[in-house]
């Protein structure tokens, strides 16, 4: 589980100084897989890229930067972040690419003010960027017609999937980028990690395939990402990649496309939730246990309340993604009963254990009783990147723990942070 590492940690006091729920990062998980990606793409021609929606936080940012890992940002403003992170978006190399299905808000501004790498998922946002004035290398998504992600409601390539230009139109946008200006420089797609490490390392091994066939229509192309998507273990027992295999896949594939092209051809890679999952624990009180009993419409549960809610994590009521639970410090011999955990938002949904089909699963976790600690792990990717106000309740705060010592990163969301964007100014 992700507080492994952090069993010298109490959290009892870090939930007396910044209250609950907060999030609680061990930043020894995160160099631990930052550490197993560099080494994984260590070989020359091959660089990963950080896909930082997972988990945009300053201090994953500064670690990533100090392993030359690069950036996949998916809007203006991460672009900024990683800016701030210490990126050179100006730089010679495309450390940071802005991948995004439509641009919005600021993105085409920080396009054409930084010159950071546009990788384009509709013809007409070719159009958009030309029309700004932006004529530099982009890259292009392509939906190979293949892949899915961990869940079905998660479809990252095939039919049935927005992301990326269809494969069979994806030639006819690059001559179209041409004619306005742009270069092909890089070729992604994304598949995502499928529901089983097999469906992984199969999809990968066909996508190499796929893109050792149209490479050659691409005579600019610089590199080709594979994409995110390495698997994260959430259940108990679940299998783990295999990162040398993988490696070895990678390494063979530089090699085959780079001969193919007749030049070198950068590989990269772009996980996102592989590094940060494993590395934050959301921590909640438990504020009340209430039972309903069994009648015509169903079994009764027990339901113990608690102060987090899908605002805080919204993966299980999104699309019942599983996350392990925990009691802090229960009695290895506590007695134990079927348990669903439920949150203080005003929606029937807010429940924390759901199986993938989304209806209640209680879990057998010890008794719980009025403030007790409940720790909801393995929340590090889509977890506080993905959080809201809905209820108009703060944001809460990040806690950081390096080697025991804990800091925190951001602090829980009070009325004016609410409130400060709203005006009533005629237009």
């Amino acid at each position: 589980m992700a507080d492994d590492a952090l069993q010298g940690v109490d959290m009892r006091w870090l939930a007396e100084r910044v209250g609950t729920p907060f999030y609680v990062y061990d930043a020894a998980v995160v160099q631990a897989r930052i550490d197993a990606i560099t080494a994984l793409t260590a070989a020359p021609g091959l660089q990963a890229r950080y896909a930082m929606k997972a988990c945009s936080a300053a201090p994953v940012l500064a670690r990533m930067r100090a392993k030359n890992i690069w950036i996949d940002a998916v809007s203006g403003n991460e672009v900024l972040r990683a800016r701030a992170a210490g990126y050179a978006l100006e730089a010679a190399e495309p450390e940071v690419m802005l991948t995004t299905d439509v641009f919005r808000d600021n993105a085409l501004e920080v396009v054409r003010t930084y010159g950071v790498l546009p990788n384009i998922g509709s013809p007409a946002m070719l159009r958009q960027l030309a029309a700004a004035g932006y004529h530099g290398p982009v890259g292009l998504r392509i939906n190979p017609g293949f892949g899915h992600g961990h869940v079905h409601s998660c479809d990252t390539g095939g039919p049935s999937s927005k992301h990326g230009i269809w494969y069979d139109d994806a030639v006819r946008a690059a001559e179209a980028a041409t004619r306005d200006g742009l270069t092909v420089t890089l070729l992604h797609a994304h598949i995502g990690s499928g529901p089983t490490v097999q469906e992984f390392s199969s999809n990968m091994q066909h996508l190499v395939d796929f893109f050792a066939e149209c490479l050659a229509a691409y005579p600019q192309a610089q590199a080709v990402n594979l994409g995110g998507g390495i698997p994260h273990p959430y259940r108990p027992g679940a299998p783990t990649v295999d990162l040398d295999a993988f490696g070895q896949l990678l390494r063979t594939a530089q090699s085959r496309l780079s001969q193919q092209a007749g030049r070198a051809i950068r590989v990269e890679i772009e996980p996102g939730r592989y590094f940060v999952a494993p590395a934050a624990t959301v921590v909640t009180r438990v504020t009340d246990v209430k039972r309903t009993h069994a009648n015509s419409k169903g079994p009764g549960h027990t339901f113990v309340m608690v102060d987090a809610g899908f605002g805080d994590l919204v993966r299980p009521a999104m699309y019942g993604a599983f996350h392990q639970i925990s009691v802090w410090h229960a009695a290895p011999e506590a007695a134990t009963e079927p348990t669903i955990i439920a949150g203080p938002l005003c929606e029937s949904g807010d429940v924390f254990t759901r199986d993938d089909a989304e209806l209640l699963q209680p879990r057998l976790l010890p008794t719980m009783h009025p403030d007790d600690l409940v720790l909801i792990h393995d929340a590090g990717a889509y977890g506080y990147t993905m959080s809201s106000n809905y209820n108009s309740l703060g944001r809460a705060p990040q806690v950081w723990i390096d080697r025991g010592i804990p800091y925190l990163i951001s602090r829980r969301e009070i009325f004016e942070d609410l409130v400060r964007t709203e005006c009533f100014s005629a237009l």
